[in-house]
């Protein structure tokens, strides 16, 4: 479970934050899950409370984003989204040479602080 590794080193940056800024608290955070990131988002949200206690971010709400992943299609030169997952065809023009255009990592977008 890597998803215990990923929130120790968000908190930990959230704290740096924190304290950079004279937060007494950190009050919530939004992250987003890359969709080729192979992370748990129930995962995230049971680990990142664990790894919370004690810390300036601890009680802390944490908003998750999980976007889709979007494809290009080389053919209509164009960012799509695929009908299925398994199917790699272009809605647009029905061009096969479809490339996935995804994140495959957990960013933090936004801290809240007090």
């Amino acid at each position: 479970m890597h998803e215990i590794t990923l929130c120790l080193n968000a908190v930990e940056i959230m704290q740096q934050v924190g304290r950079k800024n004279n937060a007494r608290r950190i009050t919530a955070v939004w992250m987003e899950i890359g969709p080729l990131s192979c992370v748990e988002p129930e995962a995230v949200q049971f680990c990142f409370a664990l790894v919370c206690r004690e810390t300036l971010a601890e009680g802390s709400i944490l908003h998750l984003e999980t976007p889709v992943a979007t494809h290009w299609c080389d053919a209509c030169q164009q960012m799509i989204t695929l009908i299925s997952p398994g199917v790699s065809l272009c809605p647009h023009c029905a061009g096969r040479q479809v490339r996935v255009i995804a994140d495959s990592g957990m960013k933090i977008k936004r801290i809240e602080i007090e």
